[in-house]
């Protein structure tokens, strides 16, 4: 599985989550870091990447539109980037069942 990071996520966590998630890319990597919301979503859709994001907008996309492209949906509040890869990390086989769901659009880590 990989991952599209959104921009209120650091492009830092790549280094840490390749073993676990390899060929996942920062939406900065690939010019999208400005970006609306669509295009992201496109973006992700036509690549087959799973949008990660601190925004609850991707959230209220995925109920609206279904999928794909699947949405994680961080839910930690103010918190390091540390904090984020440790609870990515910590959630990788939740993660690939959410992928594999053919029903799942969305999933939220807190």
């Amino acid at each position: 599985m990989r991952l599209l990071l959104d921009q209120n996520l650091s492009d830092r966590l790549l280094r840490v989550l390749e073993d676990p998630y390899p060929g996942s890319i920062h939406v900065r990597q690939v010019g999208l870091s400005a970006a609306d919301d669509a295009d992201l979503w496109t973006f992700a859709s036509s690549e087959g990447l799973v949008i990660v994001s601190k925004d609850s907008d991707f959230h209220q996309r995925s109920l609206v539109h279904g999928h794909p492209p699947k949405v994680v949906w961080i839910r930690l509040g103010n918190c390091t980037t540390d904090q984020i890869a440790k609870l990515l990390s910590r959630h990788t086989e939740d993660l690939e069942a959410f992928d594999d769901d053919p029903e799942a659009s969305f999933l939220v880590l807190s």
